[in-house]
């Protein structure tokens, strides 16, 4: 399988906190704790996003994305490409704040709205549902001490699937992963994450990206999005 792991790579950059907890970025903590036997991986930032051309995408299986202050320096062009691939059978993973990135909005034809507070809550992540291939070799929920609180009303679609919700403990709730189908292609919406929080060398946070890797692969592509023009019936038409 190949999966791309696309990271702004901003923060790490300009803010010693961050690059503190990332020394090798966002994409890197991430890389290093999915590496499968059975994945090739490759990555790619705000500096190299121009490496998402249509042959790209259209080998990649998996594209995990993250995102946060530079949605809008991501062309139009590069998330239409984007969504053209999912919609040709790429699968895609957004991770926390990617909830505004283009792609994602594109995808889902909402505002993608959402409320936060960044106190640096206690989250709990609570298994929906648990007969999910996401949700396996996950117990009931997910404890993370420390994370930013996003909070509902989150301006998407209703999911297909919802596999997990965040509770925060300053009260808000949140759905927290939520899975659908665009076209040939499946999406996965996961909110932990934020930057200043080590919240990608956690052991089950990576299980759950690891299981939504495997559940996006691609079952079937097309090369177009076009629809064809059958000039020939399969019978003789009365």
């Amino acid at each position: 399988m190949k999966i791309a792991i696309y990271n702004e790579n901003f923060h790490e950059q300009t803010e010693k906190t961050v690059k503190k907890i990332y020394p090798d970025g966002i994409h890197g903590a991430i890389k290093a704790g999915i590496a499968d036997d059975e994945f090739e991986i490759d990555t790619v930032t705000l500096e190299s996003i121009d490496k998402l051309t249509d042959e790209y995408l259209n080998n990649t299986d998996v594209l995990i994305w993250w995102g946060h202050v530079k949605h809008g320096e991501v062309s139009d062009e590069i998330a239409e490409r984007v969504a053209n691939a999912v919609n040709k059978g790429m699968g895609i993973i957004f991770l926390h704040s990617a909830h505004f990135s283009k792609p994602f909005k594109k995808l889902m034809g909402t505002p993608c709205n959402l409320t936060w507070r960044e106190n640096g809550d206690r989250e709990l992540l609570w298994v929906t549902n648990p007969s999910h291939p996401i949700a396996q070799g996950i117990g009931r929920f997910i404890k993370l001490d420390h994370e930013e609180a996003y909070g509902e009303p989150f301006g998407i679609p209703e999911p297909d699937e919802l596999v997990f919700i965040g509770s925060f403990q300053g009260g808000e709730v949140f759905r927290a992963g939520c899975c659908y189908k665009r076209g040939m292609g499946k999406v996965f919406y996961f909110q932990p994450g934020h930057e200043t929080y080590p919240i990608y060398y956690e052991k089950d946070i990576l299980k759950v990206i690891k299981n939504a890797v495997l559940w996006a692969k691609p079952i079937y592509r097309t090369n177009s999005l076009d629809a064809p023009n059958v000039q020939i019936p399969l019978e003789e038409i009365l």
